[in-house]
């Protein structure tokens, strides 16, 4: 079994890091560290240190100074599962889930899970199943239903829910394969650009400009870790796009958050206007979503010459499963981790992970990927483009092999992690303990100088730079 070492370089090295780099490098701590069959912790350490190494090596590019990047096990554990660990005036989070979310048997004996969070979702499930919203009427209604038919038919209808599969029935899926040929990381250039000089700033990305246009946890995180080493993110949201409100306090810390109505020409050129000035463009719409409104990579790309565009999806850019929506959890019950999970536990059913770590492991390696190719861009000129995906993140941690009796480890209580690793700050929705960003650099601390603040607070427009 690897190393956390050896994991990071790999990661490092296959995206054109110097392997110098990885001798000033630290991984403290010992896995397990939460109750889980897979290297969770390990995912979250090394993904989290990648994203620090890349910081570190733009501020050595820019200021000719190297540092000293640590990443302690438990902390970055902690941050894998920032939303759990906030809270606001001393109050614990609300309920994850809406009340029909969640696991159920279908007629053939199979079990589906079904994310509502999103009232849109939510009405496409009992639209599917003629049904009320209601845990008892949506459970008797699937028992009409074949689980991969209902898969299909909710997906058809605009829902997202997964059947959950084996590992070896994922595998044998068309879109496994299409995955297995990806890099865990893509980085491609995308169009010729002269590179650009390194604005004024006293951290790796002060001064750089980011685009964050994502919700929920992956591409928040990535946003929020630009934000952690100095970059000016702005939080484009639609003002009726629904929201999880706990989920946009931890994941806004250190960004700016406007409105944009991507539906009208105004917002359309209101959103080409910030592009024009950015340095990343960071979105997790549905793939071709915002090709549809002008805003595909290659348009960018003309828009600004020498953009980092970088894109999420659920189950990859290619294979016949790229346009399907997904989140963590249904990413997990169709990949064979919640099979894998349950069968450790000595279960009938799906177990989830115990964090959302498709999530936080793949915001990571977003923003890993978005400074590595904005180094590149700095040295080389030239428009790319990052891709990553929930499931190709998946593919990554189940191949990092599994954990003899880890499900017997004790959970990571609040308390230790409040003890730790928790920030006591102000924000636009009271007072914030928060967990700190768990990669330490010895020259540019990482932390945010922004606050939390409620969507929509700012004007569509970026600050000056110093």
């Amino acid at each position: 079994m690897q190393s956390p070492s050896d994991i990071l370089k790999d990661m490092w090295t296959s995206v054109g890091g110097d392997p110098a780099a990885l001798a000033r490098v630290r991984l403290t701590g010992e896995e397990p560290q939460i109750p889980s069959s897979f290297r969770v912790a390990v995912a979250g350490q090394t993904t989290i240190a990648a994203a620090g190494m890349a910081a570190a090596e733009i501020w050595r590019m820019r200021s000719g100074e190297a540092q000293d990047v640590t990443v302690d096990m438990r902390h970055a554990v902690a941050e894998c599962r920032s939303e759990r660990y906030l809270r606001l005036d001393d109050k614990p989070p609300p309920p994850a889930w809406d009340a029909i979310a969640g696991v159920y048997k279908t007629g053939d004996d199979r079990f589906v899970r079904c994310h509502t969070n999103f009232p849109h979702h939510r009405n496409a499930v009992c639209k599917v199943l003629a049904c009320a919203p209601e845990r008892e009427t949506v459970q008797a209604a699937l028992m009409q239903w074949k689980g991969e038919d209902f898969e299909t038919a909710a997906y058809a209808a605009g829902g997202v829910v997964a059947l959950m599969r084996s590992h070896d029935e994922w595998s044998a899926l068309p879109q496994a394969r299409a995955l297995a040929g990806l890099p865990l990381v893509a980085i491609e250039k995308i169009g010729d650009a002269d590179p650009k000089p390194w604005p004024r700033g006293d951290r790796p990305l002060a001064g750089l400009r980011v685009l964050d246009l994502s919700r929920v946890i992956a591409g928040p995180v990535a946003g929020r870790t630009l934000a952690a080493h100095g970059a000016d993110v702005l939080l484009v949201s639609g003002p009726d796009l629904p929201a999880i409100p706990w989920l946009t306090i931890d994941t806004g810390r250190g960004k700016l958050t406007t409105f944009v109505e991507l539906k009208t020409e105004t917002g359309r050129a209101q959103l080409r206007e910030l592009l024009k000035d950015a340095d990343i463009f960071s979105q997790g719409y549905r793939p071709r979503a915002l090709a549809a409104l002008g805003f595909s990579p290659e348009e960018a790309a003309t828009i600004n010459p020498g953009i980092i565009y970088v894109t999420l999806s659920a189950y990859g850019h290619t294979g016949p499963w790229a346009e399907r929506r997904g989140f963590d959890s249904l990413v997990q019950t169709a990949t064979g981790f919640n099979h894998a999970e349950g069968k450790a536990a000595g279960i009938d059913g799906p177990k989830e992970l115990p964090a959302q770590m498709l999530d936080h492991a793949t915001g990571y390696l977003m923003a890993f990927g978005a400074m590595m190719a904005k180094a590149r861009q700095a040295r080389e000129g030239g428009s790319w483009h990052v891709r990553v995906s929930l499931a190709q993140t998946g593919r990554w941690l189940w191949n990092l092999g599994r954990l003899d009796g880890g499900l017997t480890t004790p959970d990571l209580t609040g308390e230790a992690v409040h003890a730790a690793f928790i920030e006591s700050v102000s924000s636009g929705f009271g007072t914030l303990k928060a967990v700190q960003h768990s990669a330490l650099l010895s020259k540019t601390p990482a932390g945010w100088r922004r606050p939390a603040m409620p969507l929509g607070s700012h004007p569509a427009t970026w600050p000056a730079r110093n």
